[in-house]
């Protein structure tokens, strides 16, 4: 994939291509295109397909965090009663236990990830509870679990708990090591407070550890983002993921505390993109797809060399399970046929699982050229080249990239969609014109860079 090079030679700003907010693919159809025309009927004809020894992803969401910080996009609420907490584990147990009775012992769960919110909103009693429960529900063939983790709130009984059930990923909220910006964004956390967190972790066994980290954000300077890599290189962590900020205000209220007027344009958030992609890789780390970065012996990178890199709902990967199934209120799970989304509404999710209903409430039913198409994004987004031969308008595809084509961003060998050496800022931008679906909405999606 054509992802080395200088910024001079790779991060050309082209405005007029960067103008149309676009989905971030790390599902295809992506949500946007979810309807309520799906049920727990399609979750259980979607689980019945599942063989006696394929390879299962579970992904459980955690909706609470300690605190909630203005520019989150995630479903989560505040873990401030303990009563609401504790029922909701209760469900997401049930719910374990139910998917698994509708498995009846098929599949083998090589992956387990956590995601929320914060799941260290929660007791690490709790989730040494949940982690028996899924033991004992399901054949476990070893996995490779995973957590999502806030810093501010981490401590040596939760690096226990991790040691305790072989955790061996972590991914850090960091967002920036600037404090003006974090009192902008209402994340403020010390700087100690990672260097202890990636201690315990490392002290807990803990191999892999992401930090994601932000540009685009109020008052976010230049310097500020320098100096924000530097630190966050400084202790080495495994992967970084490095995401721009999307200001949507209107469907998300908390954003509104955002000051709009502080935002950097966007020029600022392409150089903004461009500093961290030349800093990441001068500092050692081998870029992953558009927006990740790892050392080069990282599972993440060995498999982008080897070609069998991923992308689904946590970003790039290397899982290669084609099956998701996700638990919680509003996961979503993913099958070669499906994609399925929970209720999102903790009430509803309740009643659902309670009275021992499985809680699909939208999603859709992928048609072949819905799973052509998502794999043709894929590898687009993952390999930089796509053969785009059997798709339909091939011709509507073509003219839809003149522009990108004109400047160099892409290439053509017969029907190989290649990115160039200068294309990969714009790769999101480039699978859209591979997407029927695409609306140009200025609201639904956000900036490509």
């Amino acid at each position: 994939m054509a992802v080395a090079g200088r910024h001079d030679d790779m991060w050309r700003y082209h405005p007029d291509l960067l103008a149309t907010p676009v989905p971030r693919y790390t599902s295809f159809p992506t949500a946007a295109e979810f309807g309520d025309d799906v049920g727990p009927h399609d979750m259980e004809a979607a689980l019945a397909t599942i063989g006696e020894d394929d390879p299962v992803s579970l992904y459980l969401h955690i909706p609470y965090c300690r605190e909630i910080c203005w520019y989150c996009g995630c479903n989560t609420g505040a873990a401030n009663r303990s009563g609401r907490v504790s029922a909701y584990l209760q469900r997401l147990g049930e719910e374990v236990d139910l998917i698994a009775r509708n498995l009846a012992g098929r599949g083998q769960v090589r992956r387990i990830a956590w995601g929320g919110g914060s799941p260290n909103a929660i007791a690490p009693e709790a989730f040494d509870g949940l982690m028996l429960r899924i033991s004992q529900a399901f054949r476990c063939n070893d996995p490779v679990v995973s957590i999502e983790l806030d810093p501010r709130c981490f401590d040596s009984p939760w690096a226990d708990a991790l040691g305790r059930n072989n955790v061996s990923r972590a991914s850090l909220g960091v967002q920036t090591f600037a404090p003006h910006v974090q009192e902008a964004i209402g994340r403020v956390q010390p700087h100690s407070d990672i260097v202890r967190t990636v201690a315990q972790l490392r002290g807990a066994g803990v191999d892999s550890i992401n930090f994601d980290l932000m540009y685009g954000l109020p008052g976010q300077s230049m310097g500020d983002l320098t100096e924000t890599l530097d630190a966050a290189v400084s202790m080495r962590p495994d992967r970084l993921a490095v995401f721009g900020y999307a200001h949507v205000p209107h469907l998300l209220p908390r954003q509104r505390r955002i000051d709009a007027t502080a935002l950097p344009d966007g020029r600022m958030r392409f150089g903004q993109a461009a500093l961290a992609h030349d800093r990441l890789c001068g500092a050692g780390y081998q870029p992953v797809g558009f927006d990740h970065f790892a050392l080069p012996g990282d599972a993440i990178a060995v498999a982008a060399r080897a070609g069998r890199l991923r992308r689904n709902f946590q970003g790039f990967t290397e899982d290669e399970s084609d099956v998701l199934i996700g638990l919680g209120a509003s996961a979503i799970s993913a099958f070669p046929g499906w994609l399925l989304q929970n209720e999102k509404n903790a009430g509803r999710y309740h009643l659902q699982i309670g009275n021992g209903r499985l809680a699909t409430a939208r999603g859709l039913r992928r048609s072949p050229r819905d799973r052509l198409t998502g794999r043709l994004i894929e590898r687009l987004l993952c390999d930089g080249r796509a053969d785009v031969t059997g798709l339909p308008d091939l011709a509507g595809i073509r003219h839809r990239l003149a522009g990108f084509e004109s400047e160099g961003l892409i290439a053509w060998s017969g029907n190989l969609l290649l990115l160039g050496d200068g294309g990969l800022p714009y790769a999101r931008g480039i699978a859209a014109a591979l997407d029927p679906y695409r609306k140009h909405s200025q609201i639904r999606f956000s900036s490509a860079v």
